[in-house]
């Protein structure tokens, strides 16, 4: 049996494929985790990376040999922390403005009262952060098609309807024709006012639209509050401000367009408070989900 410690400096090294990363996640020096590693190989008889200009990649041999580490450690972490009589820790989000502000923060007291000893550090920007560094252990981000690389979670794909203050909502009434007398707002990139349009098979309406430009999502939906046009918005990130009675969906019809997921740090689904985080808000995140 190869001594524990090598076996962990090869197998942060591999999920990396960086000595540098394995060290920074280890909290050891890069020169440690070469010496495991390097003492590894000899006890093996097997090279396990390959030096690059810059860094280093795995064999063929890492490769497998990596592939059967990683799901053992998963294990071993998972059964240390049945002993645990309550999860304790920090887990850090990074989640884009307008789910972060208009839907994480409203819900987040049910997460706490839940799991009072579990900090969430949550941190809202537009920016993509680097997971693989650790600058957080969970990243949320909008796509606006296709789905992400890697480990990620799907947490929401639900349409987009149209959205009105309620004094704009009752002039709009029952026809879609109503809808010109006001500026149409649009947060998704495309064209999606004339594919909402042409969804209730009215494109001579569509045709009419004029060439609005992209508006931030927490502008455009606090600017449809405060009456000053309708807006093509996700029922995710207007759910509370609906429940609320400041916005009224304005008509039934909607599309699906682009979809919110949930991305990991390499390793930090070992921690627990990480995995009650995620399983935590798959299930309050359920009703925004097609499949």
């Amino acid at each position: 049996m190869p001594p524990l410690n090598a076996l962990r400096a090869f197998e942060a090294a591999g999920r990396h494929e960086s000595f540098t990363g394995a060290a920074e996640e280890l909290g050891v020096s890069h020169s440690a985790i070469s010496k495991h590693v390097r003492g590894l190989e000899d006890r093996l008889g097997a090279r396990l990376f390959r030096d690059l200009p810059r860094g280093v990649a795995l064999t063929q041999d890492g490769a497998a040999y990596l592939a059967q580490l990683t799901p053992a450690f998963d294990t071993i972490a998972e059964a240390s922390e049945a002993f645990s009589a309550k999860p304790v820790g920090t887990v850090v989000v990074n989640a884009e403005t307008v789910f972060a502000l208009k839907w994480l923060v409203p819900n987040l007291k049910r997460f706490t009262d839940a799991y009072p000893d579990v900090h969430l550090q949550l941190d809202a920007s537009e920016q993509l952060i680097d997971i693989a560094r650790y600058e957080a252990d969970v990243a949320i981000r909008f796509f606006l098609a296709g789905a992400p690389d890697g480990t990620a979670e799907l947490i929401s794909d639900s349409a987009i309807y149209p959205y009105a203050a309620p004094s704009v909502a009752a002039q709009v009434g029952d026809d879609p024709k109503n809808l010109l007398n006001f500026p149409l707002l649009r947060d998704r990139g495309g064209d999606p006012w004339r594919v909402w349009f042409d969804g209730i098979g009215r494109p001579d309406l569509g045709a009419l639209v004029p060439d609005t430009r992209r508006t931030r999502a927490m502008l455009a939906i606090e600017a449809v509050i405060a009456e000053q046009g309708v807006l093509l918005a996700s029922s995710d990130n207007v759910k509370h401000d609906e429940e609320a009675g400041r916005l009224v969906r304005c008509f039934d019809h909607g599309f699906r367009q682009g979809t919110y997921h949930m991305l990991f740090g390499e390793g930090v689904l070992r921690r627990k408070p990480v995995r009650l985080f995620r399983d935590w808000l798959l299930a309050e995140t359920i009703e925004f989900r097609s499949v």
